[in-house]
This record gives C-alpha cells, structure tokens and sequence, in this order.
C-alpha cells in the first residue's frame, strides 16, 4: 500500500493498493474509490465489537479490497487538522479515542485502560483509549497541528487538558492537580495536567476537540436563552 496525504487543514489521505491488499476504516469515512475496490462490513466478533464501543468507536467496519493492481480509496477527516500516518510495525501505539481512521487490515485493536482511574477521569483524555499493534500502517485524525517528541527512559512531558494525541506504547500517564488556588481559580488552565513519562514518542495536537467545541458553540443553531 502507498498513500499521501493532501488537502492542508482539511486533509485527506489518498491510499493506493495492490490487488488482493485490503484496508479497514470506520462508517462514514470514505470519500472516493475507483471501481475496482469492494465493500464488506465486518464485525470482527462480539469481543472486538465490544471493546470499540467502549473505546468510543464504532462497532462495525468497513473493509475495502482492491480488486485489480493500482486500485484508490480516500479517507476523509471528520474536522479540520491532520492525518497522521503510524507505523505500527516497529512498535504499538496508544491514541485518543475516536481518533481511528483507516489502516491496513493487519493492523491488530485492543482497549487501553489506563491503570490510574485519575489519569483518565482527572486528565481529561479519557479512562479507556485505543491500543494500536500487529504490523502495517494505521491512519489517525489529530485536531489541528500535531507535535511529536521523543522522551528519554524517566523523561516527562506536562500536557494540557485534551492535547494527548497519541504516544507509544512504552509511555505511561499520570496526572497532577495544578498548584495554588490562586492558579486554580484564575488560571483558567482546569484543574488537571497529565504528565507523559518516557521512554517513546508522544504526538500533541494543537487544537483539544473540547475547545473546538466551544469554540463552535456560539455558532450553533439552537436555543440562545
């Protein structure tokens, strides 16, 4: 499979297979295909179907096989930001849920708890994630820019509220209550950090889905009472 990735802050990322190759991606994500790609629908099993549904994805995906070499299929970003492509063959990843957008079919899904409940509820990225693993290539939607660091054994990073894109799955997360009341009650930062500890990579978005969100709420057609 080869693929790019084009349209700036509303991306999409064009993957281009061999006969025979087959990628899978969430309902609704599908832009275009040539005709020589073919639909299923699959459920992978009551477990797998399960553990996506508390992952906060969807229980069903669709599989897309190429019939024919050179055979084209896009994936569209659900909002403005980034796609971002990882390899998952060198080494797992844990990501946002909902942040799953396509990959190839050999890529291996399984639910990351995190094993501080305050990491998840207190951190504000969630208390169950997505663990990506098996070998291939998997495709991620990040809210804005994505920044990626490489952390030393012991090496920590501080993230705000919702900023956690992804990490590999050698990082550990934990969180702290940000000091003095004064920066708690005016700071206007929450009341929460999560802190990434090394060794690996973590991926940092620019732009949180729960700011997005309200930022966009003003917006909205609705009650303005």
């Amino acid at each position: 499979m080869q693929y790019k990735i084009e349209g700036g802050q509303l991306p999409v990322v064009i993957c281009t297979l061999d006969s025979g190759e087959s990628m899978i991606t969430e309902s609704g994500s599908m832009g275009w295909m040539t005709p020589n790609m073919e639909m299923s629908t699959s459920g992978g099993g009551a477990k797998k179907m399960l553990g996506r549904m508390v992952s906060g994805e969807s229980m069903f995906r669709n599989v897309y096989t190429a019939k024919g070499n050179g055979a084209q299929i896009a994936f569209l970003s659900s909002f403005p930001g980034s796609i971002v492509p990882i390899n998952v063959s060198t080494e797992d990843y844990v990501v946002q849920k909902s942040a799953f957008l396509a990959s190839d079919q050999t890529v291996e899904f399984s639910v990351f708890f995190q094993k501080k409940l305050g990491a998840g509820f207190g951190g504000g990225e969630g208390f169950v994630m997505q663990k990506l693993g098996g070998s291939g290539m998997a495709f991620i939607e990040v809210a804005g820019a994505v920044i990626e660091y490489t952390l030393a054994a012991g090496q920590q990073m501080v993230v705000s509220t919702g900023h956690l894109a992804y990490m590999s799955g050698t990082c550990s997360m934990d969180v702290t209550v940000v000091k003095g009341a004064k920066n708690l009650l005016l700071g206007g930062e929450g009341l929460f950090n999560t802190v990434i500890s090394g060794p690996g990579k973590i991926g940092l978005q620019t732009l949180s889905p729960r700011s997005m969100a309200l930022a966009l709420a003003p917006f909205l057609p609705g009650d303005k009472n």
